[in-house]
This record gives structure tokens, sequence and C-alpha cells, in this order.
């Protein structure tokens, strides 16, 4: 039996987001730098800006944790799931989809953290950008090869 595009697009996209934070913490190992903040704040921003009560401190901390984590692999998850409907129509070279799906994950969150106040992107230092952009490119990668793997032939089945 064929399962749906978007579903198996959202499967890759969760492995991508598996694979993002692997390449996270590992940076984190080598460098011994700390965790970033920005998903918290984010989450934070967020919530304040739909009216939503996070509680009083230090429970809002910890749900900031928690929803900017999930926010992640939400972001992730969805653009697995948007690509997997893109990837059903057309065969995308795998170097393409994974520049695409990082990129494209990159840019939206980027983006998202630049309109909402937290950073601005521009005035990155070289290892800001690396430490963005190495990430994204796990996910792309683990994403594409995730969903070329579900969708080959020999896994369709019938």
């Amino acid at each position: 039996m064929r399962s749906a595009p978007v579903v198996d697009g959202a499967i890759a996209g969760a492995v991508g987001s598996a694979a993002l934070d692997i390449v996270s913490y590992l940076d984190m190992v080598l460098r011994a730098r700390p965790a970033s903040q920005v998903p918290d704040e984010t989450a934070g921003r967020l919530a304040e800006t739909a009216h939503v009560n996070l509680g009083a401190e230090p429970q809002a901390a910890n749900r900031r944790s928690g929803l900017g984590a999930l926010l992640g692999y939400a972001t992730g998850i969805a653009a697995g799931a948007a690509f997997g409907l893109l990837a059903a129509r057309r065969r995308i070279p795998l170097p393409v989809a994974a520049g695409l799906l990082g990129g494209g994950v990159m840019a939206t969150t980027d983006g998202s953290i630049a309109a909402l106040g937290i950073s601005d992107p521009r005035t990155w230092r070289r290892s800001d950008w690396l430490s963005d952009l190495v990430p994204h490119l796990a996910y792309g990668m683990a994403t594409a090869a995730t969903l070329r793997r579900l969708r080959s032939p020999s896994r369709r089945g019938g």
C-alpha cells in the first residue's frame, strides 16, 4: 500500500529535525558553546503576541523552553510534509532537495527571529552563520534522503 506524500514528508521532516538537533548538540560539545536561547525567546515572543499567559517564573521559563523545541520540530515536520507534496510531482536531485529543504527552513527560522525582533542576522559573525548553516544543511540532507528512501520503488509496495 502506498502512503501519502505528505505523510512520507512529515516522517522525513521529523528525521531531519532530529539530525539538526544532533549536529547542534555536537557543535555544543566540540566548541563548548552554550545552548541557544533563541527558541525560548521565540516561543515567549509568540506567546506574548498571541496573548497567551505562560504563568509565573520559573514555570514560564520551562514552558518557553518546551515550546521553543516544539516549534522547531513543528517547522521541520511541516517543511518536510510540504516538500513531500512537491517531490511527489517531480524528481528532484538529492543535493538540490537538501539545499532547498535546509535553506528553506533556515530562511523561515531566521526570517521569523528577525521579524520578531529577537536577532538581526545582518549583524551575525561568520561563526554565527556557520552555527546556523551546518545544522540546517544536515536537516536538508537527512530529510531529502529519508523522503527518497520512503518513496523509492522498492518501498512502495503493491
